[in-house]
C-alpha cells in the first residue's frame, strides 16, 4: 500500500547487528506512524595514493562485530577538485569512528572523510528528505514495537509530496509545555537534597492547564508527571531551559527516588543529545530558550522578560517570585496559591512563546534539514552546514572534516565617519544581502580559489576566484536567494493576518538567516568549510561597492551622512531613486530605501546614532540603552531623551525630564528593578584577578549557596559606603531601598547616560541635577 507521511524526526536501532532507520512519522489520517527503512549503510570516505594497496589493507581491518561490507573506488571531488577516493562500507554505525582511526594509521592514507557525520542524518542527506516535509512511499505493515500507531517497512523510493509543501506543518501537531518548581531554602537546587514540588503542564490545541503538586515525597508527584505526558501524548514537548535545568533535574531525582522517567512515545527516558539538547525518543522536545536567546533587544532572558517583550504575557499581569522564595511560599500554606498561579503563568508564558517560535523553529528545519528539537539548539552556523552539506552531496563534493583552527584577523566593512549632529528627513539605503550576493557574483567559495586562468580579482587583497563552473557554495545560495525571491512575491497577495502570509513569512525569514549567514561561516574557524581568504575577498568586494555607490551618489549631489557595511544614511530627496537604478543596473546589486528618518542624532563616534522614523519609532544604535553594563532607569532614561530632544526639538524638556528623573531616585520612587545592572560572569571566579562589582556579587552569591558558574547573569545593585564599587556592590535581591546609594545612580548612571546625548547640544552635568528641597536636609 502506498501512504502519505509527515517526517517529524529520525533515530535507528540495530536489529541483530544490521541498522535499521526509523522514521517518526504522522499520516494525513492523524495516526502517528514509525516509518522503517532497511538496507542502508554506514560508510566513510578515504582519500589516498596507492588506492589498490589501501583497498587490501582496509578489507584485512573488518571484524566479525562489523564487517567492512564493501571497499570501493569512486569518483568525488575535494575542494572543487577531481578526486579518486575510497568508499568504505560497514555494519554497524557505532564502528565507524573505530575503524576511522585504524585506517588512519595505514601508510599513504592522506584524509579520512565523513566519518563524523551521525548515521541518521546520513540517511537524511543520502536520500535528501526534510523533517516537517510530507513525503510518500509504498509500503508494508509490519510488528509495532515502538509505542505508536502502527509501523510499515518502506519497500520503494520515497518521493516528496509537491502538493503538501505550503501546509502549515505544525497543524494537527500536538503540544505540550511544562514548568517544574523546586524547594529550596535560598540556595541553588539539589536533585540530591531538594524535592520537586510542583509540576505544571498546558496542552495545545486543547489549552488545557494543570498543577501537579507533591504530597509527602515527590516520587509519585514525578510518577503523575509521566502519566501526564503518556495520556496526553504529544508529538512536541516545549519548556523554557528544560535542556540545562527541567530535564537533569528530573532525571536525577527519578533515579534517587527509584522512579522511571519513562516519557518517551516507547517508554524511554530523554536522553542527552547532540548541541546540548535532550532528545525525548517519539517526540520533539524543543527548548524555548534556544529561541529567546536570539532576541538582542532583550537583555535578561528569563521567561518572564521574553514572554513580556513579545507580548504573550505583560509584566504586570502576572505573579513575579524571585527563585529564592520559592520554598517560603511552599512552607507558607496562606502564600501557596500565589506559588500555584506563579507556576501557571510560567507555563501559559512557555506555551504562548511556542506558538510564537515553533513556525519558524518549523521552516527552519524544513530547509536546514535538522529535525525540530535541535534545529534552534544548533548553531547558525551549524544549520547552514547541515544544508551545505547536502548540496556538497548532490554534486558529489567530499565533506571536510571539523578541525579547530586558530583565529585569523582581517579588515572588515567600511564604516564611514559620521557627521555629527541632527539631520532631517534621512533616508537609509539598504544593500539587500549584500555579502550572500557578492558571494554569488563572484563565485565566492572554498572550492573555487585558483591562482589562473578566467578568474575574478578581489580589489585590496588579490585573491582569486575562477568564474566557471559555479562552486557549490554559490549553487546554494542562488537558491536560498531565488526561493525568498519567490516566496516574498508570493506574499504580495495575500493579506498579512492570513494563514498562508504567516507560514511564507516565517519561511523566508528562516531561508534570509542561512543566506547571510554564509559570509560569517566563511570565516567561522570550526566551519567544516573555513576559508579566510573566501571572508576576507568578501569584504573587500563590500567595500568597494560601498566606496563606488558613496561616489555616485556625490556625483548625482545627495549628501551622504553615514555608511555602515551594507547601508548608506543619504538626505533623501528625488535623486536617490537615480542612485537606486545606477546600483542596480550598473554595478548588478540590489538596493533599497529600507526607512526613512524624519530626524537621526549623530555623535562623532562610528556605530552610535539616534532616530525618529517617519512613523514615530525611536531607534537607539551604540548607545547605553543597548548595552548591558547599565541599569534599566539609565536606559529608560536615555531613550526618553532622544525621544524629546527628535520629537520636540526641546533640550530644556529633556533636561527638565531628567531630573524629574534624579528626583524621584532620591526619593525613593523608582522600583528596585530599575536599578538592577546585569552582567555575565564570564569565566570562574577565582580566575578574575582584578576586582569587579559583578564578581564580587557573585561571590555573596555562592556564600548563600548559589551555584555561579562561568554563563550565569549577575545582577546587582550598588549599595551606601565609602568604599570602592566592588564592595558596595550586593546582589539585587539581598538588598533593600534603603541599602541603595542613590547618588550613585543620579550621579554614574543617570546623568552620564542623559550626557551622551545632551552633551552635545552644550548641555552641563551640572544642569541636569536636581534643585534640593527642603526634604533633602530632613
Amino acid at each position: 500500500m502506498r501512504i502519505t507521511f509527515q517526517l517529524l524526526d529520525v533515530s535507528y536501532e540495530l536489529v541483530g547487528r544490521e541498522p535499521r532507520i526509523l522514521m517518526l512519522s504522522r499520516l494525513r489520517d492523524g495516526r502517528r506512524v514509525t516509518i522503517c527503512y532497511d538496507g542502508f549503510r554506514p560508510y566513510f570516505y578515504v582519500l589516498a595514493s596507492e588506492l589498490e594497496r589501501v583497498a587490501r589493507e582496509i578489507r584485512a581491518l573488518s571484524k566479525s562485530s562489523s564487517p567492512i561490507v564493501s571497499v570501493e573506488e569512486v569518483n568525488r571531488f575535494y575542494y572543487g577538485k577531481p578526486a579518486r577516493a575510497l568508499k568504505v562500507t560497514t555494519l554497524v554505525p557505532a564502528s565507524v569512528r573505530e575503524y576511522r582511526e585504524e585506517v588512519k594509521e595505514i601508510p599513504g592514507v592522506e584524509e579520512v572523510l565523513e566519518a563524523d557525520i551521525r548515521f541518521s542524518m546520513r540517511f537524511l542527506i543520502d536520500f535528501n528528505l526534510y523533517p516537517m516535509r510530507w513525503y510518500s512511499a509504498e509500503v508494508e505493515e509490519i510488528k509495532n514495537p515502538y509505542g505508536t500507531d502502527a509501523a510499515f517497512l518502506v519497500k520503494s523510493p520515497i518521493e516528496e509530496e509537491q502538493s503538501l509543501a505550503n501546509v502549515d506543518p505544525l497543524e494537527g501537531l500536538k503540544v505540550l509545555a511544562f514548568d517544574i518548581e523546586v524547594y529550596n531554602e535560598q540556595r541553588s537546587p539539589d536533585p540530591k537534597r531538594d524535592p520537586v514540588i510542583m509540576i505544571g503542564l498546558m496542552t495545545h490545541p486543547e489549552g488545557e492547564l494543570k498543577v501537579l503538586e507533591a504530597e509527602g515525597s515527590d516520587r509519585q508527584l514525578i510518577a503523575r508527571f509521566v502519566e501526564e505526558v503518556k495520556a496526553y501524548n504529544p508529538d512536541i514537548i516545549v519548556g523554557y531551559n528544560q535542556n540545562n535545568f527541567d530535564w537533569p533535574y528530573l532525571l536525577e531525582r527519578s533515579r534517587l527516588l527509584g522512579v522511571k522517567l519513562s516519557v518517551g512515545r516507547g517508554g524511554e527516558e530523554p536522553q542527552s543529545g547532540a548541541y546540548g539538547h535532550f532528545s525525548v525518543p517519539g517526540r520533539l522536545n524543543v527548548d524555548l530558550l534556544d529561541f529567546a536567546v536570539g532576541i538582542g533587544e532583550v537583555k535578561v532572558k528569563s521567561l518572564d522578560e521574553v514572554a513580556d517583550y513579545l507580548g504573550v504575557m505583560p509584566k504586570e499581569k502576572r505573579v513575579l517570585l524571585e527563585w529564592w522564595q520559592i520554598g517560603e511560599y511552599w512552607k507558607d500554606k496562606a502564600k501557596r496559591e500565589i506559588l500555584r498561579e506563579y507556576l501557571k503563568h510560567d507555563v501559559i508564558s512557555t506555551m504562548g512563546l511556542a506558538l510564537k517560535f515553533l513556525p519558524f523553529g518549523a521552516q527552519m528545519s524544513q530547509i536546514s534539514g535538522l529535525p525540530l528539537d535541535q534545529v534552534m539548539s544548533a548553531s547558525t552556523g551549524h544549520r547552514l552546514e547541515w544544508r551545505l552539506m547536502r548540496e556538497a552531496f548532490k554534486r558529489g563534493e567530499l565533506v571536510p572534516n571539523r578541525e579547530e583552527k586558530d583565529e585569523e584577523s582581517y579588515e572588515g566593512a567600511i564604516v564611514l565617519e559620521p557627521k555629527p549632529g541632527i539631520h532631517v528627513d534621512v533616508a537609509v539605503l539598504d544593500f539587500a544581502s549584500m555579502y550572500p550576493n557578492i558571494m554569488v557574483k563572484y563565485n565566492v567559495g572554498p572550492d573555487t580559489k585558483a591562482e589562473e586562468g578566467d578568474v575574478y580579482v578581489a580589489p585590496e587583497v588579490g585573491h582569486k576566484f575562477r568564474k566557471e563552473p559555479p562552486g557549490f557554495l554559490k549553487s546554494a545560495i542562488e537558491r536560498f536567494l531565488r526561493w525568498r525571491k519567490e516566496i516574498r512575491k508570493a506574499m504580495e497577495g495575500l493579506p498579512k493576518d492570513s494563514p498562508e502570509y504567516r507560514l511564507l513569512d516565517e519561511r523566508q525569514k528562516a531561508i534570509k538567516i542561512l543566506a547571510n549567514a554564509s559570509y560569517g561561516y566563511l570565516g567561522w574557524t570550526s566551519a567544516r568549510w573555513y576559508c579566510r581568504e573566501c571572508a576576507e575577498a568578501v569584504t573587500a568586494w563590500g567595500r568597494s561597492l560601498i566606496k563606488t555607490a558613496i561616489a555616485k551618489a556625490r556625483e548625482l549631489g545627495i549628501e551622504v551622512i553615514y555608511g555602515d557595511t551594507d547601508s548608506l544614511f543619504v538626505r533623501n530627496s528625488d535623486r536617490v531613486a537615480q542612485l537606486v537604478s545606477y546600483v542596480e543596473r550598473e554595478l548588478g546589486f540590489d538596493i533599497k530605501v529600507d526607512k526613512v528618518y524624519r530626524k537621526v542624532f549623530f555623535t562623532e563616534a562610528k556605530k552610535r546614532y539616534v532616530g525618529l522614523t517617519v512613523d514615530g519609532k525611536i531607534d537607539v544604535v551604540g548607545f547605553e540603552a543597548v548595552r548591558g553594563d547599565w541599569s534599566e532607569l539609565a536606559k529608560e532614561t536615555q531613550t526618553a531623551v532622544a525621544e524629546i530632544v527628535l520629537k520636540t526639538g526641546s533640550v530644556e524638556k529633556a533636561v527638565e525630564y531628567v531630573k524629574e528623573v534624579a528626583r524621584k531616585v532620591k526619593e525613593g520612587k523608582v522600583s528596585l528593578e530599575k536599578l538592577v545592572i546585569w552582567k555575565t560572569i564570564t569565566r570562574r571566579l577565582t580566575e578574575y584577578k582584578a576586582e569587579q562589582a559583578h564578581v564580587a556579587a557573585a561571590k555573596l552569591m555562592v556564600r548563600q549557596g548559589i551555584r555561579v558558574e562561568p554563563g550565569t547573569k549577575v545582577g546587582y545593585v550598588i549599595t551606601k559606603g565609602a568604599g570602592p564599587l566592588f564592595t558596595r556592590a550586593k546582589p539585587y535581591f539581598m538588598a533593600s531601598w534603603e541599602e541603595i546609594d542613590r547618588e550613585y545612580y543620579v550621579e554614574k548612571q543617570i546623568i552620564p547616560a542623559a550626557m551622551r546625548i545632551l552633551g552635545y547640544f552644550g548641555v552641563k552635568e551640572s544642569q541636569l541635577v536636581p534643585r534640593r528641597t527642603l526634604k533633602d536636609f530632613m
